[in-house]
């Protein structure tokens, strides 16, 4: 998005859209859920136990680190990744914030 464009929404809107826009892929969506259950897992984990590349994981977790939806803690050579429970909340409050009002507006 143009950075004009960008200007034309509220901050909020932006956010929620960045978030939105992470979450789109089906691979992330599976990463986050690999990580809330195993916490500290690495990327070797996920690579073992989900059907992707290491490239394509490591991507996924890129995009997914950008938003803030999760941590990742080196521990040697290796990244510790669990989910940024503080932004997870934050999400969902805007989650439902954003269904709430635009629900409202219908009523």
């Amino acid at each position: 998005m143009g950075f004009t464009k960008i200007l034309a929404h509220t901050l909020e809107q932006n956010e929620l859209s960045k978030t939105f826009k992470a979450l789109g892929h089906p691979a992330r969506i599976s990463i986050l859920q690999y990580i809330s259950n195993n916490p500290n897992c690495i990327c070797n984990d996920m690579v073992r136990d989900i059907d992707l590349a290491q490239a394509t994981i490591s991507q996924h977790l890129i995009e997914l680190k950008k938003v803030d939806l999760i941590k990742g803690t080196p521990k040697g050579k290796k990244t510790c990744y669990n989910i940024n429970i503080d932004k997870l909340y934050e999400v969902k409050q805007s989650v439902g914030s954003f269904f709430n009002e635009t629900q409202q507006g219908n009523s």
